[in-house]
């Protein structure tokens, strides 16, 4: 059943986890891929299957080539109502009041792209009444279901960035099956199953590595897969909107915390945009309370509690599922300003 749903609790603490996911590979120096943490079972599993590491970009790529991208009950309704009331609520009042331009131009300098994007004023995105293929357990099924997903978002965004008057172009796509080498790093690699790559405009998923890695959830959870996707192009739109700039620089010059917090901030909007994005989908995309509780469940264990404060740098699993909430059920864009969040909201 498709509505509103409010967002869940931690789940009980399960036995601490091996610390720290691997350090991040790809080229010593420049703009990172970016991608959310890995699968395992909640909060407890094996190291992370998404990276992040900044590549500095080359010059822009000709259009073509091919996108990728790829899309994790016991959570209970005293959890959704918890985060629902303390998450939702307070990263709302957070940006509720941006989006007025402080020049008549627009924004301008990358930290006015960051905090004051124009794509923020666009509203809630316009459905695309995107329709999904059942996945069945063949990499030929997930990668129609990518597809299938990739085309809707292309639509979606496509639209956003013409209400926004800010140009747009389509990523691109990599659905591998067999090893390979991306700008930012090899895959598959510790760390990076899936993750978008700015140096060359493009998503990198694995067929049968992000089934593999994804703790267990049944295909028919597909919101869980969906959400990864969505959440490998919200990095996309950073990019094509400036937002991306700002972030990197923060991590160049900034000492530990600085880097850390601008990388979580960059994270946890990605998880936003990717639950605005199945938010505006609902009526085509329904999801039944089992697959809602599902996909929550699933980011609440994606979080970096266990890590050591210098490796924070995706969120805690409350911010990461509850970021994810609140682009789905708060629909407009504004929400998902991170930027002007305050350190408690990403933390």
């Amino acid at each position: 059943m498709a509505g509103h749903y409010p967002p869940p609790p931690p789940p009980p603490r399960p036995p601490a986890p091996p610390y720290g996911r691997p350090p991040y590979g790809g080229p010593p120096q420049g703009r990172p891929p970016y991608g959310a943490p890995g699968y395992g079972p909640p909060a407890y599993g094996p190291p992370p299957q998404y990276r992040y590491v900044p590549l500095r970009p080359p010059p822009r790529r000709s259009a073509g080539g091919t996108i990728a991208g790829i899309f994790g009950g016991l959570t209970s309704l005293v959890v959704l109502v918890i985060l629902a009331l303390s998450f939702v609520s307070g990263s709302r009042d957070a940006v509720g009041g941006t989006g007025t331009s402080t020049t008549s131009g627009g924004p301008s300098t990358p930290r006015e792209k960051a905090t004051n994007s124009k794509i923020y004023r666009t509203g809630a995105l316009t459905s695309v009444s995107c329709r999904l293929p059942r996945i069945q357990p063949s990499a030929e099924s997930m990668r129609g279901f990518m597809d299938t997903l990739s085309d809707c978002l292309d639509a979606a965004w496509a639209k956003q960035f013409t209400k926004a008057g800010i140009p747009f172009d389509r990523p691109d796509r990599v659905f591998w099956v067999e090893p390979g080498r991306s700008p930012c790093g090899s895959y598959p690699a510790p760390g990076a199953s899936a993750f978008y790559c700015p140096a060359n405009n493009t998503m990198y998923v694995g067929l049968r590595h992000v089934v593999e890695t994804s703790g267990g959830e049944p295909l028919s959870h597909y919101a869980v897969y969906a959400r990864v996707i969505a959440h490998e192009y919200g990095h996309h739109v950073q990019d094509r909107a400036g937002i991306l700039l700002y972030g990197d620089r923060q991590m160049e010059t900034g000492d530990t915390a600085t880097r850390t917090e601008a990388s979580r901030r960059i994270e946890l909007q990605a998880q936003c945009f990717a639950g605005a994005f199945l938010g505006s989908e609902r009526s085509t995309l329904p999801m039944t309370r089992e697959q809602y509780d599902a996909m929550v469940r699933d980011v609440l264990g994606r979080g970096d509690d266990r890590r050591p404060p210098e490796k924070r740098d995706h969120g805690s699993g409350r911010h990461y599922a509850g970021w994810v909430v609140t682009g789905f059920n708060g629909r407009e864009l504004r929400v998902c300003n991170t930027w002007v969040a305050p350190s408690s909201k990403v933390s």
